[in-house]
């Protein structure tokens, strides 16, 4: 693996593989099949464009849409890999040149749609060149299980028998076990390896509300966590995206409608100022997001219930793709559920099909009921286990209050039941409140048993009992019937008190604050910090505007965040980075540099000890604050890992705080990175012999052993070297505290 580890290194920019990476890339490249299912934002591309790069020939990529094929070819190119994507929207003469260059051998990845590379010119065109795999992205298309079938990718299996000697590998962030063994079928992946990562996304917290003026609770999200950021807002109806898009415009925010009802050139020109454009929220129908690699949306809204837990988990992964603090967001109500289940029901699908929608929209009902931590309930549902709480979603930060509602159950099941079983839930809760009122008396219901037995909770607590009801599958909904309300078979048990409903406590929103002026939700507390991370995302978007590409092509908001971190004040400790590979350095790193050196000279105007910030040696408010609490996570038994998901930190800074720490004797080595001593001592004899203290001695030491050992894991050996030699009083001049070495 050491080719691949130089190709993620000085191509990429990262210094170690995550998850399942490594396996991935080792079965594509010694010529195997498999099928990868990741969250997204874990990385799945990269297992199939190292492997392109290892292999001889050009990769094929099936990508359903040009806008991601796009992203992906403008972020290939700015690594200085050799991509193109051939779709109907480009000129004949450059559709031409890209298929010359395939004949030729000048390309390393080619991105086509389904429909593209299946027509007979397209097929005879690579039966005449070197694949060197095929990958087919967002593979749960395939199946008529997933949340998101298209029938062009079924006749994908085609390409088993047409190049039986090229890998291929289907990827998606989305399957459950029906929908993989769907995948697996239709594609002829049988003697695929399959590689399933976990599903958790720690960085997002997940937060769901019951709807109470949904427009008002969503601009409280705005306003009070995410002013300023950029966003996704869900709705159901292409009335409703345009209608919330001009309501978000006159509250302030800068928002664009998306549905496939706008003019074609509407919607390119909206997603375009999205992706390049800071801030810009997006109100969108599902049909919007698949193509979007915009790693910094903050936040995706849902104003309306997904019908699926698939679908759910697919556009709330939207969020948060660099790894930094993000919002899933979702406020449903009874509505939504009358309205998925009659669309469900009124629907042409077959029998079988309706059954499985049936169970999908129950168990994201349950999901929504939950008391308990959602993220367990979410992963749950794929097969994935959660140990403990997540403490990162609504119910784990603010455990609702709950109440035995037995008794309103049956109250409610019974004024169904009384009044003929023939009206929807706001006629029940007049009844049950006894309103007097001409439509009772003309039905005679003023006289029946269950008239003002629930005068004592209000209209709002009573619509949290029907929603409750029907989402735990006691009561049905008659679509025919205009909305009327029926019992189920599982309300007998309720009825009869053998079964008891404990439902969360139905609270009053806040209303929305104007207070503030409306920035962009802050990344770090410290305002030097803050200052000039919005400095380097300045020149980023300089930079990009100038070529004509998304900012986040040129870096991720986390490698910014790491640079601020870091304060790297050279070529060498700027490629050290993530996401720093040798062609970004060799474009960008002089204008980046520029900014950093500059801050470091002005914290430094007194001449005072060096420029990185690794030297404050705690001392500061901001790196005092963040050693003792990795210190406090670290004796909770947290690791690297934990900590990172835990603080929205990269890897690498936990492993900086660690290297401080060590440096000032307040851990040991086995405390953090318990390495075999063998292994220790290999690695120790690695930095001395490449001068220890001396610039660039942890690069010629990382490449001395093959890459094996990620730079920041050699910063903390170091750092447990120089504490141990200060202890000793050993001889030599001793290193500065907490220099840092790229």
């Amino acid at each position: 693996m050491s080719a691949a580890l130089e190709i993620l290194e000085k191509t990429f920019g990262y210094s170690e593989f995550r998850g399942q990476q490594a396996e991935v890339i080792e079965r594509l490249a010694g010529g195997g099949d498999a099928l990868v299912i990741m969250p997204t934002g874990g990385g799945k591309s990269l297992c199939y464009q190292i492997p392109a790069l290892l292999r001889p020939g050009c990769a094929l990529v099936v990508s359903p849409l040009i806008a991601l094929m796009q992203d992906q070819v403008q972020a290939l190119r700015q690594l200085g890999v050799r991509a193109a994507a051939l779709n109907s929207a480009l000129p004949a003469q450059a559709q031409r040149q890209i298929e010359s260059a395939l004949q030729d051998g000048e390309l390393d990845l080619l991105y086509l749609a389904p429909e593209r590379l299946l027509q007979p010119r397209t097929l005879a065109m690579l039966e005449a060149a070197e694949l060197a795999l095929v990958a087919i992205d967002e593979a749960h298309c395939v199946s008529q299980w997933g949340h998101d079938f298209r029938p062009e990718y079924l006749q994908l299996g085609e390409l088993a028998t047409r190049f039986p000697a090229v890998p291929r590998v289907a990827l998606t962030a989305t399957a459950d076990a029906p929908t993989r063994r769907d995948i697996i079928a239709r594609l002829q992946l049988g003697d695929a390896a399959q590689f399933i990562a976990g599903f958790d996304r720690p960085n997002i917290q997940y937060r769901i509300v019951a709807k109470d003026n949904p427009r008002q609770q969503l601009l409280r999200l705005l306003r009070e966590a995410h002013a300023g950021d950029a966003g996704i807002v869900y709705c159901l109806s292409r009335k409703k995206v345009e209608e919330t898009a001009a309501w978000l415009c006159a509250q302030g925010f800068d928002a664009l409608p998306y549905h496939a009802g706008l003019a074609a050139a509407t919607r390119e020109a909206n997603q375009t100022r999205f992706i390049r454009d800071e801030g810009v929220l997006m109100v969108a129908t599902i049909a919007f997001g698949m193509g979007i690699d915009k790693p910094n949306v903050r936040f995706v809204a849902h104003l309306d219930l997904p019908k699926s837990i698939e679908a759910y988990y697919q556009e709330t992964g939207r969020a948060g793709r660099d790894g930094l603090p993000a919002t899933a967001w979702l406020a449903w109500g009874l509505q939504d559920v009358i309205t998925l289940r009659q669309m469900l029901e009124s629907g042409e699908a077959s029998d079988a099909q309706k059954r499985v929608e049936r169970h999908k929209l129950e168990a994201m009902l349950g999901l929504c009921e939950v008391t308990g931590c959602r993220r367990r309930a979410l992963l749950a549902y794929f097969g994935d286990q959660l140990a403990e709480a997540c403490g990162n979603c609504d119910n784990c930060l603010d455990p609702p209050a709950t109440w035995d509602a037995t008794e309103a159950a049956q109250k409610a099941l019974s004024c169904v039941y009384r009044t003929g079983q023939r009206f929807g839930v706001n006629y029940l809760i007049d009844v049950l409140r006894g309103s007097d009122d001409e439509r009772m008396r003309r039905f005679g219901h003023q006289r029946i048993s269950t008239f003002g037995i629930g005068a004592d909770l209000d209209a709002r607590a009573w619509r949290g009992v029907y929603r409750a009801l029907i989402a735990q599958g006691l009561i049905s909904v008659d679509y025919a019937g205009h909305g009327a309300l029926r019992l189920a078979e599982a309300a007998r048990p309720v009825l009869r008190g053998e079964r008891r409903i404990q439902l969360r406590v139905e609270e009053k929103p806040q209303r929305a604050t104007r207070s503030g002026s409306r920035r962009r939700s802050t990344q770090f507390a410290d305002a030097d910090q803050q200052a000039l991370f919005d400095a380097l995302r300045a020149r980023r978007k300089q930079l990009a505007d100038e070529q004509g590409v998304p900012p986040y092509v040129i870096f991720h908001d986390a490698t910014l965040a790491e640079m601020v971190e870091q304060r790297p004040q050279s070529a060498a400790e700027l490629g050290g980075i993530s996401g720093v590979g040798e062609r970004k350095l060799e474009r960008y790193g002089a204008d980046f540099l520029e900014l950093l050196r500059d801050a470091a000279a002005g914290r430094n105007d007194d001449g005072g000890k060096g420029n990185d910030p690794a030297s404050d040696d705690g001392d500061s408010d901001s790196g005092g604050d963040s050693l003792a609490e990795t210190l406090q996570l670290l004796r909770l038994g947290m690791d690297a890992q934990g900590i990172a998901a835990r603080r929205a930190m990269t890897i690498s800074a936990v492993h900086a705080d660690f290297a401080r720490l060590l440096r000032d004797g307040r851990l040991e080595l086995d405390d953090v990175l318990p390495l075999p001593s063998e292994d220790r001592a290999t690695v120790e004899r690695a930095i001395t012999a490449a001068g220890d203290a001396s610039p660039g001695a942890l690069r010629r030491a990382f490449e001395a052993l093959g890459g094996g050992v990620p730079l920041s894991v050699l910063r903390c050996v170091q750092a447990a070297m120089w504490a141990r030699r200060d202890a000793a009083g050993g001889p030599g001049e001793a290193p500065p505290k907490d220099a840092t070495d790229a």
